[in-house]
């Protein structure tokens, strides 16, 4: 049985010509152009353009560009926001036709990876940041709060029992410090 053309796009091996700048993964647009074309010549782009003609779209804010790729008579349409270095939105009074440009080449591709080729890239980016998960005390800590809190509270273990604890090293630091207050440490 023949591979559908998305799964033939989607085993090009492009690990090899991954870009990482600041933690993210990048895919280069003329590689990922010309590898789609290799496989189907007949495949475009396309820029859209706002009502006054302009090549991206804001909120007076912000912008962003929104450019589709069309395969074997499919367009797959995307969206980018046009970042900065930091891949922060610039805000629409700074943005200079460079930004557009990039952010323009950077859409195309993400474009095209929705046809396959580079997929895997954008795999968790839609992802929610993670809240920042809370330390836990160093050993050292654990032991003087340990021996401070059995020392000083008559009933360890209700305190334990009231954080949902066993030991003081499953204390988290703000758990250690309701306890301190309680303790009026």
């Amino acid at each position: 049985m023949e591979k559908n053309y998305f799964e033939a796009l989607n085993l090009v091996n492009v690990s090899e010509k991954i870009e990482k700048k600041n933690g993210l993964s990048y895919l280069s647009w003329a590689f990922a152009w010309g590898e789609l074309k290799k496989l189907h010549p007949t495949a475009n782009y396309k820029v859209y353009e706002n009502v006054d003609g302009c090549i991206y779209f804001h909120d007076n804010k912000t912008a962003w560009v929104k450019t589709s790729v069309t395969v074997n008579e499919l367009e797959h349409i995307e969206y980018l926001p046009i970042m900065d270095f930091k891949n922060k939105s610039i805000a629409i009074d700074a943005i200079t036709s460079f930004d557009v440009n990039k952010a323009i080449q950077r859409c195309v591709t993400k474009a095209i990876a929705r046809h396959g080729l580079g997929l895997f890239i954008y795999a968790g980016e839609d992802l929610p940041e993670a809240e920042p998960t809370e330390k836990k005390p160093t050993e050292a800590q654990k032991l003087f709060n340990d021996a401070v809190a059995k020392k000083l509270s008559p009933d360890w273990n209700a305190i334990k029992a009231k954080h949902n604890v066993k030991t003081s090293e499953e204390l988290t630091s703000k758990q250690i410090d309701e306890i301190r207050k309680e303790l009026s440490l």
